[in-house]
């Protein structure tokens, strides 16, 4: 191990496939990240979305109920019905089933956050098991192997539409994850992030 490089799980997975997400219960395995090809119609289309239509929610549900969740936030933020908002929609609720297989549970806290600042902008573990980001609209989440005292060297950054399931502070087991993330810093002319956060119902959510 190099020197000033933490311990843990440090190896980040990609693939084109949804099983590469399976590959979080390696291991050595910090992050899994399902690379996709992103649909050029939805991206023009969630791309010129007027930033106040796009959707906002916190909720705990079961799985079965996300696409409903998604459709229900779409509703309230004013965003016409057609078949783009149908896709992001069903594709919320797909990546919560992979979500939801991965971490064997039935139950997701879902968040659909709307970033215009740079809140999130330091390295950082999350206090959960694990979480899944998809940035449908604006840059995609940074990441990079942690070292003691400073960021990451090298830093990563997944494409608009790529799913990732990070390891977080509260990983069963004993090997941690060596590998941080963040919100992309924004700068001026940056667009207005939609980042779909999933994470595993706590017991006394359910």
């Amino acid at each position: 191990m190099a020197d000033g490089v933490m311990a843990g799980a440090t190896r980040v997975v990609q693939g084109k496939r949804d099983r590469v997400l399976d590959d979080l219960r390696c291991n050595d395995v910090a992050a899994a990240i399902w690379q996709r090809e992103r649909d050029a119609s939805f991206a023009s289309w969630i791309d010129s979305l007027p930033v106040l239509q796009l959707p906002e929610q916190r909720v705990t549900c079961p799985v079965e109920r996300t696409q409903g969740v998604a459709q229900a936030a779409c509703d309230v933020a004013g965003m016409a019905q057609s078949r783009a908002r149908d896709m992001l929609c069903d594709d919320i609720a797909a990546l919560a089933q992979c979500f939801a297989r991965v971490m064997q549970v039935s139950t997701v806290r879902l968040r659909l956050d709307v970033v215009r600042d740079d809140a999130c902008r330091k390295f950082h573990l999350d206090r959960v098991p694990a979480r899944l980001l998809c940035t449908y609209r604006g840059k995609g989440t940074e990441y990079g192997e942690a070292r003691h005292d400073h960021p990451p060297d090298e830093i990563s950054r997944m494409q608009p539409g790529d799913a990732g399931i990070f390891r977080g502070a509260d990983w069963p087991g004993m090997l941690a994850s060596g590998v941080l993330h963040r919100s992309p810093p924004m700068v001026a002319g940056d667009a207005v992030r939609l980042l779909l956060v999933l994470d595993a119902a706590l017991p006394d959510e359910v």
